[in-house]
């Protein structure tokens, strides 16, 4: 029996990072492929798969995890970027499909426990698909992205909540004044302690923590499985659900125990466990819970929930949206973005099935608007997004401003003064010696390697706006562009191409939407030793008629070696000189000779 549940247990997790891979590739989240995969081969269709007692635990373990990890993810800073109309577009992008999902199932007989469930996992947002997409679609840099990443949080933390308060209210079993104030009270006393213990207990742990040379990452992870058990342990004992304490320990984690060094570290290895093993498992097995039989049984109810999901989801958003004054074909678009479901809304029916709230059948049609909702999110907001681009009305959002600039070097730091008069600047590298003559020249400098995440992050470059990577090794400049693409989402890669490099080097630009610095391919040793030795003169001209950087290259590169740098707009403002930019008359260039 063992020897089966091992083999069963190495074909669940095959199939998950199967189903997983190839969702992925399609460009959707890759819980759809698990549940997929877990609905083709589990006992709905072809009988492959099938669930045991170790399974289920494992799942249960699961989605505590992956509940922690999602609090670990969410910084309630972001929500001030977009506080209001985020607000706006949260509420209305729950309530209203809340309100006809409930109904909906009213109508079919349901019970009124049944259809808060029901209510609850129709309004939820997913929270896991929005920064692919929004990279993908190249919206980062837009107030759209503000909005749905704000949306999405808070209409998520809403889903919580109420069904912290269902779960109380099933535990009880009756309506009355006594019972539901012991439900709310037991509630409350749960909030105020693990607030207590995360605002004022977990940065003294801490300290202590960071002042032990003995402690690994071995032990920091399992004090943070300690932390997630303990706080899911406390909610059970309010007579709520153990998922909302393992959120709340995630979310007191990320800013209260480890340092940011040891958060990232052991968060990966966190990350690891949960989304590569454990939470696979539950979305695997919860796809074994699928009836099929609901497209003969119960079509219509499918389709009126689904239909329901979508239109209550961006109807909604939009009308609530109106108030934010951004307009109500933003607030379509947004309503699109916000329309796929994920992993809180599975783990919701997931235990509402467990406990025997509402029905396989119900569960199954929750499971299939779960993946029809999130596989028109890129299609829709994808149309949306081009409709309010036609129109003119797709808003850049400021809230990312500034550059960071790979190269402390005399050309990186000749360039970083002069931007730095109008814009944010950090400098990055690895010469303790650059960095200390670029501090001394008043220049923000971090020192590390600029392959690192952790360097990113000294540089606060998840609110910049530009990323330019300016040392002599192509290789590294691009490596370096990737990591602010990938982790970092940053709008706009400006990489430094020697002028030894072959065309592939060139080639690795399109991929991530990265231009490249100086319009051309350029060395950076002999430039770099003229500002150092001062033997260089600096020029600027105004341009007469509209051109691209690349035709002023060629009109005034010709017969003589320069490099152009910068770029004076009409404002006075300077910007990089580079390949993907246009300069307008009466703008000015200011080149190096």
């Amino acid at each position: 029996m063992a020897e089966l549940q091992i083999l069963n247990l190495l074909l669940v997790l095959v199939a998950a990072w199967g189903g997983g891979m190839l969702a992925k590739r399609l460009g959707f989240p890759p819980i759809l492929g698990e549940l997929l995969i877990g609905i083709i081969l589990g006992p709905g269709l072809f009988g492959v798969l099938e669930t045991s007692g170790a399974l289920n635990t494992l799942a249960e373990v699961g989605i505590l995890f992956l509940m922690a990890y999602i609090g670990m993810e969410i910084n309630f800073k972001d929500l001030g970027k977009a506080s209001w109309p985020g607000l706006l577009a949260a509420i209305g992008g729950f309530v209203v499909p809340f309100v006809l999902g409930y109904y909906t199932i009213i109508l079919f007989d349901g019970t009124k426990i049944a259809a808060l469930f029901v209510g609850i996992a129709v309004g939820v947002t997913s929270l896991a698909t929005k920064s692919r997409i929004l990279v993908d679609l190249k919206l980062l840099d837009t107030r759209i992205a503000y909005v749905l990443m704000a949306g999405a949080l808070i209409s998520d933390t809403l889903a919580l909540i109420i069904f912290a308060g269902i779960i109380g209210y099933v535990d009880v079993g009756s309506v009355n004044a006594a019972s539901l104030s012991w439900v709310a009270g037991k509630a409350m006393i749960f909030f105020a302690f693990s607030a207590l213990i995360g605002i004022y207990i977990f940065p003294v742990v801490g300290k202590l923590l960071s002042k032990s040379k003995t402690i690994n990452r071995t032990v920091h992870f399992t004090i943070m499985v300690i932390i997630v058990l303990g706080f899911s342990e406390l909610a059970e004992l309010a007579g709520l659900h153990g998922i909302l304490g393992a959120f709340m320990a995630g979310l007191y984690i990320r800013d209260g125990v480890f340092s940011r060094q040891v958060f990232k570290d052991v968060t990966g290895v966190f990350h690891d466990v949960s989304i590569g093993f454990l939470a696979p498992i539950f979305f695997v097995t919860a796809g074994f819970n699928v009836s099929l039989e609901v497209f003969q049984t119960n079509l219509l109810l499918l389709v009126l929930i689904i239909a329901g999901a979508v239109i209550g989801k961006i109807v909604g958003t939009a009308l609530f949206y109106l108030p934010s004054g951004n307009g109500w074909r933003e607030g379509i678009t947004i309503g699109t973005g916000m329309n796929g479901r994920g992993a809180v809304e599975i783990i919701i029916a997931g235990i509402g099935l467990q406990m025997g709230i509402i029905s396989t059948e119900i569960f199954s049609i929750l499971v299939f608007m779960a993946i029809s909702t999130t596989l028109t999110v890129p299609f829709l907001l994808t149309w949306t997004t081009n409709w309010l681009r036609k129109r003119g009305e797709l808003v850049m959002q400021d809230a990312r401003k500034g550059y960071v600039i790979l190269g402390a070097n005399p050309l990186g730091l000749y360039i970083a003064k002069q931007l730095q008069e109008h814009n944010e600047v950090v400098l990055i590298d690895a010469n303790k010696d650059l960095v200390h003559e670029a501090i001394e020249q008043g220049i923000t400098t971090i020192h590390g390697n600029g392959l690192k995440e952790d360097t990113f992050e000294m540089a606060n470059a998840l609110n910049k706006n530009t990323f330019i990577a300016l040392t002599g090794n192509s290789e590294i400049n691009l490596l370096a562009a990737q990591l602010a693409n990938n982790s970092f989402y940053i709008p706009h890669k400006i990489v430094l191409i020697s002028a030894g490099e072959e065309g592939a080097g060139l080639d690795l630009l399109a991929p991530m939407d990265a231009s490249s610095m100086f319009a051309s391919k350029t060395d950076l040793a002999p430039w770099a030793y003229k500002i150092s030795a001062s033997e260089f003169k600096e020029h600027t001209v105004e341009v007469a008629i509209d051109c691209t950087t690349r035709e002023w290259v060629k009109e005034h590169g010709k017969h003589r070696d320069i490099l152009p740098v910068l770029i004076i707009g009409e404002t006075g403002h300077k910007r990089p000189f580079h390949y993907k930019d246009s300069i307008s008359a009466n703008e000015k260039v200011i080149y190096l000779e």
